[in-house]
């Protein structure tokens, strides 16, 4: 798997590249140099910036993928992934609300990492933003789904916006917030991907909301 992986990241015709390949044994490669541009992102935004790709480290984190047998990362491959990821964050003082998968710059078209990977451990590690305790939280029982629509879809379009995702800003619960709330909850909510948004989700918005 890691070497289709390697093989793939490392030939042109592929155009995919990545800065770092961390294999599920810990192994790290280093496949393009920090200051060259990758091509780990593609068609992608975050924070009002479209093509993340120049202004971006990427790091591919090997595992066979939601098609191929999903499943969850290694304790050795997360240590390794911290380690990296920390030593990139210092060095380029990057906010921990930019650390970010794939899914959440492209929710359209990609699901990595997912929902096994462990980023509420990561931001343990320095690395990352986890939602705390604070939020205002949204009326208990309370729950937007598609086809919904209104203030309330608005409002929580607004606030995945203002927090960094691509998100429609129509109160309408169409396609485009389906997708970027199933991001959302990959990243934030793992236990539960339906993308269904309850009280829960706007909780650890609100909470990630004040800590940024």
């Amino acid at each position: 798997m890691a070497e289709d992986a390697l093989a793939r990241l490392c030939d042109a015709a592929s155009k995919v590249s990545a800065h770092y390949l961390v294999e599920e044994d810990g192994t790290v490669h280093m496949l393009v140099d920090e200051k060259e541009c990758a091509w780990h992102a593609g068609v992608s935004f975050w924070r009002g910036q479209r093509n993340v790709n120049p202004i971006s480290i990427g790091i591919e984190i090997a595992n066979p993928g939601h098609e191929w047998g999903y499943r969850a990362f290694p304790e050795t491959q997360m240590k390794a992934v911290a380690v990296l990821g920390a030593a990139i964050v210092q060095r380029y003082k990057i906010a921990p609300r930019d650390v970010v998968g794939h899914s959440d710059i492209a929710p359209s078209r990609k699901e990595d990492p997912g929902e096994l990977f462990n980023w509420q451990w990561l931001a343990r590690q320095g690395v990352g933003l986890w939602p705390g305790k604070r939020g205002r939280g949204a009326e208990k029982g309370r729950a937007l789904k598609p086809g919904d629509a209104g203030d309330a879809v608005l409002k929580m379009q607004s606030d995945l916006a203002e927090y960094g995702y691509e998100v429609p800003h129509n109160g309408s619960f169409d396609e485009a917030t389906h997708k970027a709330v199933i991001a959302f909850q990959r990243h934030f909510h793992p236990s539960d991907i339906r993308g269904t948004w309850d009280e829960a989700c706007e909780a650890a918005l609100a909470g990630l909301l004040v800590m940024r």
